[in-house]
């Protein structure tokens, strides 16, 4: 055993321990996008899951799972490129680009195979990739395993965008990246003026649609076709394990980036590719999405419905206008006992800590899913009430609006 790694080890978790940023691994009996059940049996209403559309336990989901198990077997048995490509892989990845409107897509086992695979096989060692401030940590990842230069802009701003992409010289790549919805934050990236300045400064726009996905766009095919993105210059990211309830993520763009993928990203090389199975019940659970859109509509209510009980709480909540509606608190400890209070009274909403966001921006983090009731956000609003009521008892100041 080192004896000096155990002791950086000790000394890491006691630092955390004392920030209120030390986390602890949960089980539960059961999940679905309402409810949790704990070990103990007991049933927490939560407000945790991004399974925006309720679409993990349909049944029709699940019985397509089950039947594509039965035709297609347990496994794919073998990565894409080397006899593990199913037809229902194929069918899957047209139907994903023709969903985000775009001309080809590539699958991946996960959001952050996807990554990690997508930018160090379009990146080079002296290439330039620029990060709003707040993407998600695998767009970083995937840049740092490239060792190509990275830039991050303040968030949301596009014109430090520009002016960092300006830089690069000219006979080096560069890559604009950004989330669409920011997973912490729940807002949005100024989709049309991030596809222009890639334009105008010759680099690739990646878009990361995870938290768009299902929700906004057309059919819920996201930001980008939304707002009618389709050319050279874009790819666009996607997870399936979210709005769509399986697992699996995506990227889609012109059939010259996908085919550059498929022979140059690690991630998707050295995979077994996703069971068959997978995406024949992903493929089901694409068309509920895109035919149901009551299910888009119920979740604009209740997201309507949470944001006016936060105002008459007074509480600091972000703005979103997507289904993670952040409830600002500032201190690791305060956002803890927060969601200890929750707890107690049978809420289940995580505190969101540092390094996951920002030092000095704890947050309980509500993420609403169709499946959800009008009554369980009125249930929510009324346990939050109480948590102000029981700060102010202890003589502590309580949440207010603003940053």
């Amino acid at each position: 055993m080192s004896t000096t790694l155990l002791a950086r080890v000790n000394g890491l978790r006691e630092q955390r321990e004392q920030a209120g940023t030390r986390r602890q691994l949960q089980s539960f009996a059961a999940i679905d996008p309402r409810q949790v059940i704990d070990q103990g049996g007991e049933k927490l209403l939560s407000f945790a899951s991004n399974d925006y559309l309720g679409l993990r336990l349909d049944p029709r989901v699940s019985a397509a799972l089950a039947e594509g198990a039965r035709r297609f077997g347990a496994g794919a048995g073998a990565s894409h490129l080397l006899g593990g490509q199913h037809e229902q892989h194929v069918a899957l990845a047209e139907e994903l680009a023709a969903w985000t409107g775009q001309e080809s897509a590539i699958l991946f086992a996960s959001g952050y195979c996807a990554a990690i695979g997508t930018l160090p096989a379009l990146l080079g060692r002296h290439d330039h990739a620029v990060h709003d401030r707040l993407n998600h940590a695998c767009l970083l990842d995937g840049t740092l395993l490239a060792r190509a230069r990275l830039s991050r802009y303040p968030h949301l701003d596009w014109r430090a965008a520009e002016r960092l992409l300006r830089e690069q010289s000219a006979d080096r790549a560069s890559i604009l990246v950004s989330d669409s919805v920011f997973s912490m934050d729940g807002d949005q990236a100024s989709v049309p003026e991030l596809d222009s300045l890639a334009q105008r400064c010759d680099a690739l726009l990646l878009l990361d649609e995870a938290h768009a996905l299902g929700v906004m766009g057309p059919q819920g095919g996201g930001l980008a076709r939304a707002h009618q993105l389709k050319s050279a210059h874009l790819l666009v990211m996607g997870t399936l394990g979210k709005a769509l309830g399986t697992a699996g993520a995506f990227v889609a763009g012109a059939k010259v980036w996908v085919q550059h993928l498929q022979e140059h990203a690690r991630s998707f090389i050295y995979s077994t590719a996703p069971p068959p199975a997978l995406a024949f019940a992903t493929r089901s659970a694409l068309h509920i999405a895109q035919r149901e859109s009551a299910r888009r509509e119920h979740l604009e209510q209740l997201i309507t419905r949470l944001q006016r009980g936060l105002q008459e709480l007074k509480l600091a909540a972000l703005a979103s206008s997507s289904p993670i509606q952040p409830i600002w608190l500032g201190d690791s400890q305060q956002a803890l006992h927060a969601a200890c209070f929750l707890r107690e009274r049978g809420i289940y909403a995580p505190a969101i800590r540092p390094p996951t966001v920002p030092d000095g921006s704890a947050r309980l983090r509500i993420s609403l899913s169709a499946a959800h009731q009008g009554s369980d956000v009125d249930r929510l609003l009324q346990a939050l009430r109480d948590w102000q009521l029981s700060c102010a008892a202890r003589s502590d100041p309580s949440p207010h609006a603003g940053r």
